[in-house]
């Protein structure tokens, strides 16, 4: 059997590429950040809100960052399995006035969480939704029976 090494046209063996791997990680990396760092960069236009999720035993957590919001400027809903946050800023200038809208939705499974007692709290910048697990979506522990 004879083996043959096919070579697309378009495309150079890795024996002739003379360039680094590391090129365009310097652009990659820079346009990851503007793109995160544009959540706060103060422009005007609608930006996605960083979140962080995290759980105990009783209780979902949703807690999300909101530098510079007025608590009146912040409405949180619970839509169709979707926990809805929306927020808006507004900065001004010398000349002029600027509004930046901050949204985000968050998955939420109806079976797991009690939608009547949801709560919210917002301090220092940080708004905290808490979401309620209902009984039969909490853990339970289950012993092991010796026969």
């Amino acid at each position: 059997m004879t083996l043959v090494r096919y070579t697309h046209p378009t495309l150079r063996p890795l024996a002739s590429f003379a360039r680094s791997p590391w090129t365009g990680l310097e652009s990659e990396i820079d346009r990851l950040f503007q793109s995160s760092l544009g959540d706060f960069a103060g422009t005007t236009g609608t930006r996605r809100v960083p979140v962080d999720l995290y759980e105990d035993k009783d209780n979902t957590y949703v807690r999300a960052d909101l530098p510079g919001v007025n608590r009146a400027d912040i409405a949180i809903e619970l839509v169709d399995g979707y926990l809805n946050i929306s927020a808006s800023r507004k900065t001004k200038t010398a000349d002029r006035e600027e509004t930046v809208s901050l949204t985000r939705s968050v998955s939420v499974p109806d079976a797991a969480v009690q939608a009547d007692k949801i709560t919210a709290a917002y301090e220092n910048g940080v708004l905290t939704v808490t979401l309620p697990k209902r009984e039969e979506a909490k853990p339970r522990k289950v012993t092991v029976a010796v026969k």
